[in-house]
């Protein structure tokens, strides 16, 4: 199936889970045309590397040689920089991100959002702080860009720039979740203390409708 119909993505990632069923979760993960293997040594990512290029043969997947990176401690992955331990941001992508200007028009704030929501997990209240923008999404609502939406836009780029560097769980500690709450928003943040010092792993927060 080519990409550019509309149901090519959803079928092609159910043909790439079919193929690799057995290692999912266990030796490798996938999204797409996105491979990352991986395993807790280095002669046991090598094993799990050669048992799936094995299955790529059998399957006549075709690889990219130029988008391969073999045996590294950190890489990009789906626009995240993954690690052993933290998750970062892809800075390449931030950077375009924070070059951007505001937006002029409903489809314009819908598209900067759908980049910065990419990265909610890293800022702390995203809801909160989007929200001035969120609302010109409702119907019915005069299209003004003032100075809280424009405000809104600065911080989020801000923060983006400024992101934290989440940790990977240590399921060893125990974990913390720590809330908040305002009139049209909650937030939470779970993460761990390690070295006497908290340490997120993951930042959430949801605008409420109101509906009861």
């Amino acid at each position: 199936m080519p990409f550019g119909l509309c149901n090519a993505p959803r079928t092609f990632q159910r043909c790439m889970m079919a193929i690799f069923h057995d290692m999912i979760k266990q030796t490798m993960e996938v999204f797409m045309n996105d491979f990352s293997v991986f395993g807790d040594s280095f002669s046991s990512c090598l094993s799990h590397l050669d048992t799936r290029l094995q299955r790529c043969d059998d399957t006549n997947l075709v690889l990219n040689w130029e988008k391969c990176h073999f045996m590294v401690k950190e890489g990009i992955v789906l626009s995240h920089k993954i690690s052993k331990n933290e998750l970062e941001v892809d800075r390449a992508k931030v950077d375009v991100i924070a070059k951007l200007p505001h937006p002029t028009t409903v489809k314009g704030i819908r598209s900067f959002l759908g980049h910065v929501v990419f990265y909610r997990r890293f800022i702390q209240d995203f809801s909160k702080i989007a929200r001035p923008m969120t609302h010109l999404l409702e119907k019915e609502t005069p299209f003004v860009f003032s100075k809280s939406c424009i405000d809104a836009f600065e911080t989020l780029k801000k923060k983006l720039t400024e992101a934290s560097i989440l940790v990977v769980p240590d399921w060893n500690l125990p974990f913390k979740l720590m809330c908040d709450a305002s009139d049209f928003t909650i937030g939470a943040v779970l993460g761990q203390r390690k070295s006497k010092h908290f340490q997120p792993i993951h930042y959430a927060s949801k605008t409420m409708t109101g509906n009861g």
